[in-house]
């Protein structure tokens, strides 16, 4: 075992930092102890059944075996993306074809111009990393959108009674959403290195390559996100954008909350 590589011994001993949080979290009363339990033991349970998966996947199922397990990802990402928009029409379907093309997008172009491997230890996690990061800013526009369909809807309806068309009279809404989930990508990147260390530089790092060395992938790994953020936020509302509306261009009811 490397000697950066936690033991189980190690892991075991971690567990203490979680029963810190549940008591701080019980102490303050915040109600969320159960749910750091739960949470860790999920967490355990799954990276465990993860690793022993993963290390099948590296060593008998090829490239087809990376892509089939990222197809799932991105189905398991359009789910829980869409369970933050409850009530939105076809969000399920928005969520996994925003997230869906945004990662073949952006790891479609490094992998015709070689920039990463097609080896699946390098393509399962890289294109974790982007497919999680396109989930959450699917989640964030779905979210955005309902609400300010909801909150904003007297302000969308005069607009098609001025005579604007769907998109016209959404596009301010649009506009908003799209730049309120791309903003955490874009604040990340500005300070990366600066503040934190991100993981797939961190996690080079610990395996003992040079920082020099480790930047580079760093870097290819930021500009993709931003990439796949971008296409995944825009394609998304896109596709939410015209669930909102009927075939008459009117303003689907959508309950509040």
């Amino acid at each position: 075992m490397s000697p950066n590589v936690p033991s189980w011994t190690g892991v075991a001993a971690s567990l203490v930092l979680v029963l810190v949080a549940a008591g701080i979290a019980r102490r303050g009363r915040l109600g969320v102890e159960r749910d750091l339990l739960v949470a860790s033991v999920r967490a355990f349970v799954q990276l465990v059944a993860v690793g022993a998966i993963l290390s099948f996947l590296f060593l008998h199922a090829g490239v087809l075996g990376a892509l089939l397990w990222m197809t799932a990802m991105v189905l398991v990402g359009g789910y829980e993306a869409s369970r933050r928009a409850k009530g939105l029409p076809r969000a399920l379907r928005s969520a996994t074809l925003g997230i869906g093309i945004g990662a073949a997008t952006t790891l479609g172009i490094l992998l015709v111009f070689h920039v990463i491997s097609t080896e699946p230890r390098v393509l399962v996690p890289v294109g974790g990393m982007v497919i999680s990061g396109c989930m959450n800013i699917a989640a964030i526009v779905l979210r955005g959108l309902r609400t300010s369909a909801v909150e904003q809807r007297s302000q969308v309806e005069a607009r098609l009674a001025l005579g604007l068309g769907a998109r016209d009279a959404l596009a301010p809404l649009i506009r908003a959403t799209v730049r309120m989930a791309t903003i955490p990508a874009i604040d990340t990147t500005k300070v990366v290195g600066i503040i934190s260390l991100p993981g797939a530089m961190t996690g080079l790092i610990l395996a003992g390559v040079d920082p020099l060395t480790a930047i580079r992938y760093q870097i290819v790994v930021m500009y993709m996100l931003l990439a796949a953020g971008a296409v995944t936020a825009l394609v998304t509302s896109r596709l939410a954008e015209a669930a909102l509306f009927d075939d008459a261009q009117r303003l689907r009811r959508m309950p509040a909350g």
